[in-house]
Formats: structure tokens, C-alpha cells, sequence
């Protein structure tokens, strides 16, 4: 065994017995030293005034190259001597060369915050998606289900609702609290689906979508979210949620037909219900309590005049108003063409799924090369074709899938990179704000593409809503056209 030596800091550095509080004060006596160790395990440890010591090689190495581990044992740890022989007090920090050497790792508070707030946005999303792929098939055996308006109102209702109320719940979670507020947001949402689970014709799905729409707790949620990570771990927090978004949109165009076939329609609405109330369980008693906020007032104007951040609002609302009209149209289309409902998972889920492996590289290229303009113009791009070649094709199973293909892929491009744009282009003190407009024009898209989706249909057939829906996004295509590049990642 190398021999063990015994180091007292301070005496090493010169400093007063005092030094160690950061006043310097002449003479007494040092109650506390402070000494370095390699090896807590060792034996000599346990007996409260033995201490181990590290290898007096290893204390040259370190003498003769600062900063740099010790061969055999990396950092030492460090540990105060008590006064009176008591035990000794640990602390495991890494040398100050170094000290941020963990702080881009989320803690457990944090991760246990971000993972149960997440589940809970996911939740509200999957209300939202789960009707879309079976909603208008299932509303022909409905009495009023054969108005395609109102079967596009129910669709459309959710978001009339929840854009009305979107601002007004973050402001109440600012006054009253995180936790009751997405506690009784989700009571509302659970409510609205016990409504339309019970509801036997589409009048009472809409007043179940209206109420559904009322627990709009989405601005709480990502106000809770922000209150409870700190501000270098925050970005990842969004990109959990985002994921947890676009996993329930995933999981609910493949899943939707297949429960739709087990319990039907108002069993999904009693399924999501369910849920929901067991969310209020985990916002109450997993996800950690946070700091009372302090209401700080949202600068809106400023945001409203922001010309790159208004052309990120004109693109959610389109990309959602003329995904819930393609909604109304596509699985009739495939009923039509000989899939049953609870068959429409073989199309989505190879889809979903194909779309989904080739948006992760253009991701990739978006943010590490720089490349978000062209990445973001070509995903506008592919649903402006998928939308043009749905209104002019033949509809067969095989070929519609294929448009779908396009259309998702350009999609998943846009939903996952967007959001990070917004927070991008917004300045510093108003995330915020942009993100608290950009979701409201979010659910604004959702009503129109329900409620003129459904006239559209009606008076014009299928063709007629893909061509007004592809106008729309060429629109958009031009107005994307003259964003700037944004900054390109670290």
C-alpha cells in the first residue's frame, strides 16, 4: 500500500482559519478543516477520526499538473473534519475548473415535471386526433350525421372553444395558481367526453366538443413546465412535449380505427374521459409543486407586428385548418374504396409510419447545416402536392395511401420544426407571448378547416375542398417563400 498523507487545505493556500466564510480575521483556532480523499470505501473511514488519505504519488501529480485527475483515483472528493470527532461532512463537487460540468443535465425534479406535464398535453391532443380518422364515417349512423356541416362543426368545435379560452387559462394559472387551474381545465375536458361518450346524435357531440374545448389548459400546462425547469434545460422540456405531441398524433391515427372497432365511438369518448380524470390525479400528487407565479403582463403587440413570427401564425393555422378538412374526406374515401374502418390502420400505420423515418433526416439537415428555409418551403411543398394530387387522382386504396405518404411527410416536417422556430424568432423576454399566439392560432386553424371543410363538402363534393385546401397552402408557399433564414444551431 502507498503510503497516506494527510492534507489541510487551507494551510496549503495560506488562508486564516476564518477564510473559509470569506472573512479574514487574525489568530483562533481552525474548527473546520478541510481535507481531500480518493477513497471513501476505504476501511479506515468508518472510525470517525481516521481519515483516509490519498497517495502521496498521486498528490505530486497533482502538484505538478493542476487541474488534471490523478491517475488511479479521478477528482478527489472533498470532506470538512468536524470540530468535535463527529462524522465527516461529503461533497462530491468537481473541482471549480469545471463547474459546468452537469449543468446541462435535467434533474430528477425536472424530468419527473417534464414527463408527467408532457403526458398531460399529450392527452388533450389525443381527445383531439382520436375522432378525426373515424369521425365522419361514424356519423352517418347518427341522427344529423348526414349534414356534413355539422359533422364538420363537431370537428371544428374543439378549437372555437379552446382558442377563445387559450389566453384567459394562462392568465388564471398566473393568478390563482398552476395545479387547481389544469386540475379544473381537465375536470372540464373529462366532462365534454362523458358528454358526447352519452350523446346519440351530433347535436349532442357538438355541445360535448364545445365543453371539451372549454378545458383549454395548454398555456398552463407550458406555463407550469417553464416554472418548474431551469432556463438552460427549458429547451429540452419543449422538445419533450413536442415529442409527446407528436406521438399522440401517431398513436391515434393508427389506434383510433382499431379502438373504434373494440368499443366503438362513445367508448373512445369514455376512454378519453377516463384518462383525463386520472391526469388530475398526477397533476396533484407527481407533478412537484412550483413557486407561486408572478403575473408579468404578456407584450401581445409586439409580437403581432413581429413580420417573421406572423408568417409562423399563418402557417399553423393553415397546416391544421387543411389537415382537419382532409379529415372530413379521406376516410370516406377509403370506406369507399372498400377498407372498413377498422382497417383503415393498414394505411396509416405504413404511412405514419415511412413518413416518420424521412422527416427525422430533413430535421437533421433543418438544424445542424442551417438548412431550415429550404427544409421548411419543401414540407409546404409536399403538402401543397399531396393536397393538388388527392383532388385529381383516382381514389383506389393503393394511391391514396401514396398522397398520404407526401402529404405526412411534408407535415410531420412542419409540426416538429415550427414550434422551434417560433421560440427561435422570438426575442428573449417574449417566448412567451409567441408561443401563446401561435397556439391560438393553432385551434383558430382547427375550427375553420372543420366548419368550411364541412360547407365545402356539401356544396362542392371531395375534389372541391383538396383544391380550396391546396389554394390555401400555395398561399402560404408564397408568403413562407420571403422568411429569413433563421439562425443556424450550436
Amino acid at each position: 500500500m502507498p503510503r497516506k498523507v494527510e492534507i489541510d487545505v487551507l494551510q496549503v493556500v495560506g488562508a486564516r482559519p476564518t477564510d473559509t466564510n470569506l472573512f479574514h480575521e487574525p489568530g483562533g483556532r481552525r474548527e473546520n478543516q478541510t481535507c481531500y480523499y480518493n477513497d471513501f470505501s476505504s476501511p479506515s473511514f468508518q472510525a470517525p477520526n481516521q481519515f483516509p488519505r490519498p497517495p502521496a504519488a498521486g498528490l505530486r501529480d497533482a502538484r505538478a499538473a493542476p487541474g488534471r485527475r490523478a491517475a488511479a483515483g479521478g477528482w478527489p472528493r472533498i470532506f470538512r473534519r468536524p470540530a468535535a470527532g463527529g462524522p465527516p461532512i461529503q461533497s462530491n463537487t468537481r473541482p471549480m475548473s469545471n463547474p459546468s460540468a452537469t449543468s446541462t443535465r435535467m434533474s430528477a425534479p425536472e424530468l419527473r415535471a417534464t414527463t408527467s406535464l408532457a403526458a398531460i398535453f399529450a392527452l388533450r391532443m389525443l381527445g383531439l386526433f382520436m375522432i378525426m380518422p373515424v369521425f365522419s364515417v361514424y356519423a352517418k349512423t347518427i341522427p344529423g350525421g348526414e349534414n356534413v356541416v355539422l359533422v364538420g362543426i363537431a370537428l371544428g368545435a374543439y378549437g372555437v372553444t379552446q382558442s377563445l379560452l387559450y389566453i384567459f387559462y394562462g392568465w388564471a394559472s398566473d393568478k390563482f395558481g398552476r395545479k387547481p387551474v389544469i386540475a379544473a381545465g381537465l375536470l372540464i375536458f373529462a366532462l365534454g367526453s362523458f358528454v358526447a361518450a352519452f350523446a346519440h346524435d351530433i347535436t349532442w357531440i357538438i355541445v360535448g366538443r364545445v365543453i371539451q374545448g372549454m378545458g383549454a389548459v395548454s398555456s398552463a400546462v407550458l406555463a407550469f413546465i417553464a416554472d418548474l425547469t431551469s432556463e438552460h434545460n427549458r429547451t429540452k422540456a419543449m422538445a419533450m412535449v413536442g415529442g409527446s405531441i407528436g406521438m399522440s398524433f401517431a398513436v391515434a391515427i393508427v389506434g383510433a380505427p382499431i379502438v373504434f372497432h373494440w368499443v366503438g365511438m362513445s367508448g373512445l369518448f369514455a376512454i378519453v374521459g377516463a384518462l383525463s380524470v386520472a391526469a388530475i390525479g398526477v397533476v396533484l400528487w407527481v407533478v412537484p409543486d412550483a413557486p407561486r407565479p408572478v403575473h408579468v403582463p404578456a407584450p401581445f403587440a409586439e409580437v403581432l407586428h413581429n413580420v417573421e413570427l406572423l408568417r409562423l401564425n399563418f402557417g399553423v393555422l393553415v397546416l391544421h385548418a387543411t389537415q382537419t378538412a382532409l379529415f372530413l374526406v379521406v376516410p370516406r374515401l377509403l370506406v369507399d374504396g372498400g377498407l372498413p374502418v377498422a382497417s383503415h390502420w393498414q394505411v396509416y400505420l405504413p404511412v405514419m409510419g415511412l413518413a416518420f423515418v424521412m422527416m427525422v433526416p430533413a430535421i437533421i439537415v433543418a438544424e445542424k447545416q442551417g438548412r431550415m428555409k429550404p427544409v421548411l418551403l419543401g414540407g409546404i411543398a409536399a403538402i401543397l402536392i399531396g393536397q393538388l394530387l388527392l383532388g385529381v387522382a383516382t381514389h383506389t386504396i393503393l394511391i391514396v395511401a401514396a398522397i398520404l405518404f407526401v402529404y405526412f411527410l411534408g407535415f410531420n416536417i412542419l409540426e416538429a420544426s415550427q414550434p422551434s422556430l417560433v421560440s427561435k424568432l422570438a426575442p428573449g423576454s417574449r417566448k412567451g407571448a409567441a408561443t401563446g399566439v401561435y397556439n391560438t392560432t393553432q385551434s383558430i386553424g382547427l375550427a375553420l378547416g372543420g366548419v368550411v371543410g364541412g360547407v365545402l363538402l356539401k356544396h362542392g363534393g371531395p375534389d372541391t375542398v383538396f383544391f380550396a385546401c391546396s389554394a390555401l397552402v400555395a398561399v402560404w408557399l408564397i408568403i413562407a417563400a420571403g422568411m429569413k433564414q433563421p439562425p443556424r444551431k450550436a
